[in-house]
């Protein structure tokens, strides 16, 4: 079996729930199968490309995940320009994990780390996750709307 090198963000925090006993951390070591069967269990089509996946959140300014002894259950990413911006990019939770309040707290614990930014925005891909966010603080954007290319060809 080979060893997992992890990777821990500047400042990084590990933290174990003493009523759930999930691990909430935001060293960088997951492999690249535990993240395609985690995108994978949420139908997203992320999960399809596991090379690029891998990659991409190994280069993100934090990647926050839960942890059930060794089974990877939850995921949250931020890029960020170190100073403006937060940009929240993924929340998700496996789907034997969803409803027990694990996105929930993922996102205050990124709420808490970014609160000196002028700005944490996220940009929900689907609109009838939009209310979780306002749950957590967010608002809609008056004016604001998503715009995005799809490259899955390349």
């Amino acid at each position: 079996m080979r060893k997992t090198k992890c990777h821990t963000a500047k400042n990084a925090i590990t933290v174990i729930e003493k009523e759930t006993m999930l691990r909430f951390t935001e060293e960088k070591c997951f492999t690249q199968a535990q993240i395609q069967e985690l995108f994978l269990s949420v139908n997203w089509i992320s999960g399809k490309y596991p090379e690029r996946l891998f990659k991409a959140l190994m280069n993100s300014s934090t990647v926050l995940t839960v942890w059930d002894e060794s089974r990877l259950v939850a995921l949250a990413r931020v890029l960020d320009d170190s100073e403006m911006l937060a940009q929240i990019h993924y929340v998700l939770v496996h789907p034997d994990y969803q409803g027990k309040g694990i996105g929930g707290k993922m996102l205050e614990r990124i709420k808490e780390k970014y609160k000196r930014f002028l700005y944490i925005e996220v940009m929900p891909e689907d609109k009838k996750n939009a209310s979780f966010y306002i749950r957590h603080g967010f608002a809609l954007m008056e004016n604001g709307a998503a715009a995005q290319i799809c490259n899955y060809g390349n």
